[in-house]
């Protein structure tokens, strides 16, 4: 047998021994390993959400009992100084509306103020 014919052999032989013992790992190792953590992180992704849900509900509850009781009653009055103060600066203040005529027209009025 020429050499070169002897090379390809082992070339082929030894290609193929690596391909079964790769296969083989993959198929009795790897594969039932990565099930197992799939199947973890599926039932650790179940109660996920409803802890989440509580984890949020709480910090909000926190968050709340933590401010001081004006801020409270403050922001949740139309026309407070938080929201008055965040729209003035889109829509001007209160007082250059009323004197321009500009801002909308009021219950009771017509548009043009009479």
């Amino acid at each position: 047998m020429p050499i070169w014919q002897e090379i390809l052999l082992q070339v082929v032989v030894t290609g193929l021994t690596v391909l079964l013992v790769l296969a083989g790992f993959y198929r009795w190792v790897l594969r039932p390993y990565l099930d197992r953590k799939v199947e973890e992180l599926k039932e650790v992704g179940q109660g996920v959400e409803n802890r989440v849900r509580e984890g949020v509900r709480d910090g909000v509850r926190e968050g709340v009992m933590d401010l001081p009781e004006s801020t409270l009653k403050e922001s949740t009055r139309f026309g407070s100084g938080l929201v008055e103060n965040g729209l003035s600066s889109f829509l001007g203040s209160v007082d250059a509306q009323g004197r321009e005529g500009s801002g909308p027209a009021r219950p009771g009025k017509s548009a043009s103020g009479e």
